[in-house]
């Protein structure tokens, strides 16, 4: 096993550890609203109470943190797989024919199709995704949190990593080119479709959020303070 896929594994797992706590963080503010709504049922009849919104809010994060954590334990799994011994100990592998490629394959493509609907609409979501620009963190230090708009190059349904593309020339002292990465999921997060203003979500104040700086592929952490009455043009995305 190189460094590298050593690299990936653990990163993998400490993003697992993040969304965990991410739930964590949700089921409480779950477990608060339970309660305030049992106490005091009649403040959801009280005009402008956002209780209800709030809820579903909630457990649409809820929803979508325990899929992200799916595709996550099931890429570590692939990944431990592929590690692991396949025949007895100093038995050398063989190389494929060209039935052993089909078979694997036709192996792959059942794996993919024993996959609950939720997941298969999970990968789907995330193959609809070539060629479209996307938010993503492409650093693992916790201090150094850094997002960039970038495209989708590719999405391997079999590890779960996108491939993308910064198209933004970077410094002269990172080589002045575009940059690519190999990112999993957990690092993604699509943008709603620019003609299909339903797909926008509303972010309540203080809400934190992903914003873009002006004239760059850059994004950094804001909280919004007022949402306008009429978005047109989605400037931020969500975060955890």
């Amino acid at each position: 096993m190189s460094s590298p896929d050593i690299a990936s594994i653990l990163e993998n797992s400490r993003d697992l550890d993040r969304l965990r706590k991410d739930q964590e963080e949700v089921l409480v503010e779950i477990n608060k609203l339970h309660k305030k709504l049992q106490s005091t049922p009649e403040v959801v009849e009280k005009p402008g109470d956002s209780s209800l919104s709030r809820l579903k809010h909630l457990y649409t994060q809820a929803k979508d943190l325990s899929e992200r954590e799916v595709t996550i334990s099931n890429l570590l799994l692939s990944q431990l797989d592929t590690f692991l011994p396949s025949g007895p100990p100093g038995q050398q592998r063989r190389k494929m024919d060209g039935n052993d490629q089909k078979r694997k394959r036709m192996k792959s493509d059942s794996d993919i199709s024993r996959l609950s609907p939720s997941m298969r609409n999970h990968i789907e979501a995330f193959v609809s995704l070539k060629d479209e620009q996307v938010a993503a963190r492409v650093t693992s230090d916790a201090e150094k949190d850094e997002w960039f708009v970038v495209k989708v190059i590719n999405f391997d349904e079999k590890t779960r990593v996108f491939e993308v593309l910064d198209e933004e020339p970077g410094d002269d002292e990172e080589g002045g080119g575009q940059r690519k990465y190999k990112l999993p999921g957990s690092c993604i997060i699509p943008f709603p479709k620019g003609n299909d203003p339903s797909s926008t979500p509303e972010f309540p104040a203080g809400r934190h959020v992903l914003a873009v700086y002006p004239g760059t592929t850059a994004l950094y952490k804001a909280t919004v303070i007022s949402t306008p009455r009429k978005v047109t043009i989605p400037v931020f995305i969500g975060i955890r």
